[in-house]
């Protein structure tokens, strides 16, 4: 039943604001979720027919709740919408028009390692050192030209020019090489829909007609192609909802775009802009906290978050010694959460910047017997042995994937070595077909030995055989068959060491999941399966069951929460991460930090190092930027023992613990306290005149600031010598 009167009124409006362009700018913990699902339901309760709804989230773990919670306000009506992330929505568009574009509708979805394999190939044709240029780095330069819309009319061959001449030659035949697979990659899945609908208006208008209504979760982490595609199919009615926060936009390196969310009105003049400010999850301390950080910010829109929770205890800021101290301080501190608050493993996360900084926590952990899990690891569609079965079946139903039939020609062994591979694409070149579908003309090849014949003529007869079978309805059985045939668990069984039994273990679960998706959708094909799992990320696998203190990155926590959070390594070149110092790195930084702060409810703690080994050595560390931007009167300040002993050893001890870890120093050349300074400040130099602050960066003798002059021109300064003046 959909209970209206349970709504703040700003949620109501979000919720009953059905026609026109909507921007709900939703603030951390504000229940943008809840808006969501009873703004569909609002939708479905006025007569409109759920398939003309189109729901777009960030990740499918958050369609699938979504929906399941649709479900309990609408019932089965829920099941008629159009609802998942971008990429597995017009995925399933793909596969019913892919003819239309040069693909058959069983492609298969590349992942970031097949994509990679791809460009390894390339590189090796090209006599391309992989020390000159690594495959990972191209696939992030493709996938950023493809992100950005990219084409050779527009700056295609400049942005590879900046980086390397033949990168747009690698680029060319990279897609010549997925196009002959009948294969896309990740990217591919919103550059071809664009494709589509570009070119053929007729199905543009179909889609523009069935989808009256489109929602869009996490609307500030939508990149430029995804922006596109929304423009294409927004129709005459322009009955689309972004729901959204510029202040937790933290995926610029993905491609995100946060102008997406800050210009929306300027697309959408008719605009309806309703702020959901009241925040549900934090205490008053950790949101007073993680607002004093993110106003520093200069590009955001507007907004005072505020909570009728309680104050709550302040916020933690402990120096330690090294990032073992840490380690040891924050097992500590969960052995006491644990102990003596009743709070469980699973109520606790421990956030950091980079995966690398997980390994202290790991040990420390292990030796102090807490119970922990770490989302981000090894994804479990990721695995050796799990993509080598996923191999045999994209090769199943898609014979044209070169990059799956050379993954598993000779796995288990069977005697197809490099030369035979070899002697195979120079046939398949020669002939213009795919390797698997070239093995026919070898086998009449006078040329090849009987020896690689008789093993190419075994390997396409196994995978002939269940080829005819596969469209059958119950595929899962037919697939058990054949991976017996195969004889990958035989060979883990027969190994019986720990990693094998590993293996093993991962393979049956993979069929476990073959087998449940067929119970669940009877109707559906191996190609749907595989489809489905292609698009599923490591935060989607995640479940909250299992009583463990959750390690993860602080972008892996988006949209989480849990009752106590410790963000590790708050540490200039950390958090923020070394970049190069532009403002937009900077901004982004900061919002991330952010988005860890407010993952918290009930306890936050922030802490950081004096010094960090790397690369075998110890180097000193200074504290984060965003350390010294909280308004401390939201916190309290400690050290560990060990920091304790080093502070002491060291002159700044008295300054740090007596002016909070303040490193802002006066200077006699500034005619005013460095504090006065903010963004928004308007100033006066002798040279440039009067002029507004936009962006600060550093601290002291260091401390430099950009302003915009009367005159239109920005300078970036020294505060130390720039000799302004503050006036208001």
């Amino acid at each position: 039943m959909l209970r209206l009167d349970t709504l703040n009124p700003q949620q109501k409006e979000a919720v009953t604001t059905t026609e026109g362009p909507v921007l709900v700018v939703a603030g951390a913990g504000s229940g943008k979720t809840l808006v969501l699902t009873y703004r569909i339901a609002y939708l479905i309760s006025l007569g409109i027919s759920p398939s003309s709804i189109l729901a777009l989230t960030f990740t499918n773990k958050a369609a699938s709740e979504m929906k399941e919670r649709i479900r309990k306000l609408v019932g089965k009506q829920a099941d008629f919408i159009f609802m998942g992330t971008f990429h597995s929505i017009f995925s399933r568009i793909l596969r019913q028009e892919a003819h239309l574009i040069g693909f058959s509708r069983n492609y298969s979805i590349y992942d970031t390692d097949e994509s990679e394999g791809v460009i390894k190939g390339i590189l090796k044709d090209f006599n391309i050192s992989e020390n000159h240029l690594s495959p990972r780095f191209v696939h992030s330069l493709i996938s950023k030209a493809k992100n950005q819309l990219l084409f050779k009319e527009n700056g295609l061959e400049r942005f590879f020019s900046l980086y390397n001449k033949k990168l747009l030659e690698i680029y060319e035949e990279y897609n010549r090489r997925l196009k002959n697979s009948n294969a896309m990659d990740f990217d591919d899945l919103l550059i071809k829909a664009i494709e589509l609908f570009s070119n053929h208006s007729e199905l543009k208008e179909k889609y523009r007609e069935r989808f009256n209504y489109i929602l869009v979760d996490e609307y500030q982490d939508t990149n430029v192609a995804q922006y596109y595609l929304l423009k294409l199919l927004v129709n005459e009615n322009q009955n689309i909802c972004c729901v959204g926060d510029d202040a937790q936009s933290i995926y610029k390196w993905r491609g995100a775009e946060v102008r997406n969310i800050l210009e929306f009105n300027k697309d959408f003049p008719e605009t309806k802009i309703i702020r959901l400010e009241q925040n549900y999850r934090s205490t008053k301390s950790i949101l007073a906290v993680a607002d004093s950080v993110i106003k520093n910010n200069v590009y955001q829109i507007p907004k005072t978050l505020w909570t009728g929770n309680d104050q709550g205890e302040k916020v933690t800021i402990t120096i330690c010694f090294d990032e073992r101290d840490e380690a040891n301080y924050v097992a500590k501190k969960i052995s006491s959460l644990t102990a003596t608050e009743k709070y469980q493993p699973r109520d606790i996360a421990i956030l950091y910047r980079t995966n690398a900084q997980s390994r202290a926590f790991e040990e420390t952990f292990i030796r102090s017997s807490i119970p922990y899990i770490i989302v981000g690891g090894v994804e479990f569609y990721k695995r050796k042995e799990v993509k080598d079965v996923l191999a045999y079946l994209k090769l199943l139903v898609n014979p044209k994937d070169d990059e799956s039939f050379l993954r598993i020609v000779n796995f288990p062994a069977r005697g197809i070595g490099d030369a035979s591979i070899d002697t195979l694409k120079l046939i398949a070149k020669r002939n213009e077909k795919s390797l698997f579908n070239a093995i026919t003309d070898l086998l009449e090849d006078s040329e090849v030995s009987d020896r690689i014949k008789k093993n190419f003529k075994i390997f396409y007869g196994l995978i002939t055989k269940y080829q005819s079978l596969i469209n059958e309805k119950n595929f899962y059985e037919i697939i058990k068959s054949f991976i017996d045939e195969i004889g990958i668990l035989n060979i883990y069984k027969e190994e019986g060491t720990d990693e094998a039994t590993q293996r093993f273990e991962n393979v049956i679960q993979l069929m476990n999941s073959i087998q449940e998706f067929q119970v669940s959708n009877p109707d559906k094909t191996l190609i749907d399966y595989l489809s489905e799992i292609s698009l599923i990320s490591d935060i989607d696998n995640w479940e909250d069951r299992k009583n463990s203190v959750v390690l993860m990155t602080l972008h892996s926590a988006k949209g989480l929460e849990f009752k106590a959070v410790f963000i590790v390594g708050c540490e200039e070149g950390l958090l923020p991460l070394k970049r190069n110092g532009d403002i937009e790195d900077i901004e982004e930084e900061r919002r991330l930090f952010y988005v860890g702060c407010t993952r918290a409810m009930k306890k936050l703690f922030l802490t950081y190092a004096k010094n960090r080994n790397r690369f075998g050595n110890s180097y000193p560390q200074v504290q984060s930027r965003f350390i010294e931007e909280i308004d401390k009167s939201h916190t309290i300040l400690e050290s560990t023992p060990l920091a304790e002993i080093y502070l002491k050893k060291n002159s700044d001890y008295r300054s740090i613990i007596t002016d909070e870890f303040s490193q802002i120093e006066e200077t006699e050349s500034s005619t005013f306290s460095s504090k006065q300074l903010k963004p928004g400040s308007i100033v006066l130099h002798d040279v440039f005149g009067k002029g507004r602050v936009i962006y600060l960066d550093g601290f002291g003798e260091h401390q430099k600031v950009i302003v915009e002059f009367n005159s239109g021109v920005k300078k970036h300064l020294m505060v130390k010598y720039a000799n302004l003046k503050v006036i208001r």
